[in-house]
């Protein structure tokens, strides 16, 4: 596989992602957005009228909601590696590449790519904002700074990239085998359900997300996943079918 080429596929997208105010608007402001609002509720129940809630609770909160941004991995390529593909396919732009002598792999290599260094590098400066107003709002509460830790580091470093690695090979997949930009969202957005369900597990304390091993066995899971997922696409990604068969 030729890197060069591949680069060469990347840099085309990540021209067209930032003409398109949807994509901008996904790999930026949702998690621009998500790092004040989670902080902003944390304050909430601080200052409740009760009293707030306890450090105890706050150290149970907290983790849950750096695991939000593994969601967010899993939401952010969705629209990204959909339109690398199907969107390309409705504006004309995608017959000339796949018509070219770049190998399939050297194309999925460079979508996989673009679709996963700007969401990647938006969530972990997003997490860094999280993390400084949420330090903020609870070093009074806890006696002591609870961000970074080692924790936060496996979700961030380790966990996120395998999430958006995963969206980024489901999405493709889907979007190889449907026509439609909005179809190939949708079913790509079916992929945020484990995710949602693990999050919600934390909240209520059920999967102790605070814990090393626990995210430690996550994420061994999420790499034998997108390992699979990675043949899978691999073999199935077909230029050929997508050249004379969509409509």
């Amino acid at each position: 596989m030729r890197l060069s080429q591949s680069w060469i596929v990347a840099s085309k997208d990540f021209a067209t992602f930032l003409k398109k105010r949807n994509i901008i608007s996904t790999i930026f402001v949702i998690p621009l957005l998500v790092s004040f609002l989670l902080p902003g509720v944390i304050w909430y129940v601080l200052h409740q009228s009760q009293g707030g809630v306890s450090p105890s609770e706050l150290v149970v909160l907290m983790p849950a909601f750096t695991f939000f941004y593994l969601i967010l991995a899993g939401l952010i390529p969705t629209t990204i590696a959909s339109y690398s593909i199907v969107g390309e396919k409705v504006e004309k732009s995608l017959e000339p590449l796949l018509a070219t002598p770049t190998t399939d792999a050297e194309i999925l290599f460079g979508k996989g790519l673009a679709a996963f260094v700007l969401p990647v590098a938006s969530i972990l400066c997003g997490a860094a904002l999280f993390m400084g107003l949420t330090d903020a709002f609870t070093r009074d509460s806890l006696g002591y700074y609870f961000f970074p830790n080692w924790n936060a580091a496996i979700v961030l470093f380790l966990m996120v990239p395998l999430a958006n690695i995963i969206s980024v090979e489901w999405n493709i997949l889907v979007s190889s085998r449907v026509s439609d930009v909005r179809i190939a969202a949708q079913i790509g957005s079916l992929l945020l359900i484990p995710y949602g369900g693990v999050y919600v597990a934390g909240e209520l304390d059920v999967i102790p997300l605070g814990d090393t091993n626990t995210l430690l066995m996550i994420a061994g899971v999420i790499a034998l996943i997108g390992l699979l997922l990675l043949f899978v696409v691999r073999a199935t990604f077909r230029r050929e079918e997508i050249l004379t068969k969509w409509k």
